[in-house]
């Protein structure tokens, strides 16, 4: 099975799901038979290239409300982060342009495939919410996406030309086309769908029907053999 997993690196409820989305991969007793591509989707593709600024400030001056409603809103997003184990800092959380981190993810997969891209964006989501490191700035970049298992010249080469930028665009196509309009946002074999960082159970349940649905079990066509229906045997 393929599940494809839209997410951007700024939105916090996208970790929380991977991780939740990880609890449910590893008790599915298929999990061999899962192969998972993390897809791009950027949210606020309009956030300028560059130095960030810190999300705070950038949540109040995009939604026009006090940094203290804002702040609030993080301290309900981070209690619920810490149930999964994570320890979001949004007080030093830096808002910065994704498109650069969605590239690097997309060179992990071609060069070490579906796990060095998954420890790529795990090192990214980290670095984002837990770290305050500001993905706006290359070297910080290089020095988050070596750390994950790529080259560090690799990393550069590929900031410097563009690599993955066609790879970002054809994510974000595909999303608009299958009518994804939030994420995080799972789709098994392109039939089934999750929308949102649901809980794990919800994520079980995805795993389930697809695998059922894509392994139905068969009757053997045999002469019919003594069986109880309901509740009468023959006998």
């Amino acid at each position: 099975m393929n599940v494809e997993v839209w997410s951007d690196i700024a939105c916090p409820w996208c970790y929380i799901g991977k991780r939740r989305f990880a609890t449910a991969l590893a008790d599915f007793p298929h999990r061999e038979h899962v192969e998972v591509t993390w897809r791009a989707y950027e949210l606020s593709p309009s956030t300028p290239v560059g130095p960030g600024i810190p999300e705070i400030d950038a949540l109040a001056r995009h939604k026009g409300i006090p940094r203290e409603q804002v702040t609030r809103m993080f301290a309900q997003v981070t209690d619920v982060a810490a149930g999964e184990g994570l320890a979001y800092d949004f007080d030093r959380a830096i808002a910065a342009n994704t498109f650069a981190a969605h590239r690097l993810v997309h060179l992990a997969r071609t060069t070490g495939g579906s796990d060095l891209a998954e420890r790529t964006l795990e090192a990214l989501f980290s670095a984002h919410f837990e770290h305050g490191a500001d993905l706006g700035d290359d070297e910080t970049l290089v020095r988050i996406v070596s750390g994950a298992g790529v080259a560090a010249d690799a990393v550069r080469a590929a900031l410097a030309d563009g690599t993955g930028a066609d790879a970002v665009r054809a994510d974000e196509d595909e999303a608009r086309a299958l009518g994804v309009t939030g994420v995080p946002f799972f789709v098994v074999d392109r039939r089934i769908a999750v929308s949102g960082a649901q809980p794990a159970d919800v994520f079980t349940q995805l795993l389930d029907t697809a695998w059922r649905d894509a392994n139905p079990v068969q009757v053997l066509a045999t002469a019919d053999g003594a069986a109880c229906v309901d509740d009468s045997c023959a006998i």
